[in-house]
């Protein structure tokens, strides 16, 4: 029979190990996850919790989805709120006191399906239809930093758009373009 004792610290010692190897976490529960964005097409500004007090703001994250809305459409949809957790993620990163820009937001069916038929590299089957993308860029913060700092959170989709000045993160597998 093994030792009971020798199980425990190998447990407790695995626990810590997996807990410290997660990489940073977010302050205390109770604190508040604020982001400060400007939608480029609408030209709409918002700064505001989309957590407080331990959990998701529904006031908060309603402000963030009409500012991320479709804005061909006027449609607005819920954004998954990983989402913001990965933009508050890079914005902690540069500790970054600026506003985020937002190329894209959420994207209708209908307005995906006019882009790509013109041409403009959208995908099919697009994160942005479904609410789990955003298309950013943090003004001062090198694009090539912000790539590789979205891509080391391994938190979902990092596209890199050198041309067009944005990062495309989203909350679906983890991969990269």
């Amino acid at each position: 029979m093994k030792n009971p004792s020798r199980r425990r610290f190998l447990a407790v010692t695995c626990a810590t190990a997996a807990a410290v190897s997660a990489g940073p976490t977010f302050a205390k529960v109770g604190s508040s996850r604020t982001l400060k964005m400007r939608n480029l097409h609408t030209g709409e500004k918002l700064e505001a919790a989309y957590w407080t007090n331990g959990d998701y703001s529904s006031g908060g994250l309603k402000q963030f989805n009409k500012l991320l809305r479709d804005h061909r459409a006027n449609e607005v949809t819920r954004m998954d709120p990983k989402l913001f957790d990965i933009v508050y993620k890079l914005k902690e990163k540069f500790n970054y006191k600026g506003t985020i820009e937002i190329i894209s937001g959420y994207r209708s069916a209908k307005t995906n399906a006019k882009l790509r038929a013109a041409g403009r590299g959208v995908a099919k089957r697009s994160y942005h239809t479904r609410g789990m993308a955003m298309d950013i860029r943090m003004p001062g913060v090198p694009l090539s930093k912000l790539r590789r700092a979205a891509l080391d959170l391994k938190a979902g989709g990092v596209g890199y758009y050198p041309k067009s000045n944005f990062v495309h993160v989203d909350t679906g597998p983890v991969r990269r373009w």
